[in-house]
């Protein structure tokens, strides 16, 4: 690879993921979106599936025991 690649292509792409990604936790904090993580991540549940109960019914399946060939 020329050495020329990295300094006119891959480092300046480089630092605009870098600064994308500092400006992108700027703007959540700014916006208040970095507030109680804790309170959004229960907004999902409802009566239908209330929080800690599983209702999957693949989650509910019993266990199947195990055969050890002799």
């Amino acid at each position: 690879m020329p050495e020329w690649f990295l300094y006119f292509v891959a480092l300046p792409m480089a630092m605009l993921v870098v600064c994308s990604a500092v400006y992108g936790l700027y703007w959540a904090s700014k916006k208040g979106q970095l507030q109680e993580l804790e309170a959004g991540s229960k907004v999902i549940f409802d009566a239908e599936e209330p929080e800690g109960v599983p209702t999957d019914h693949v989650l509910n399946q019993p266990k199947v025991a195990t055969v050890k060939k002799a």
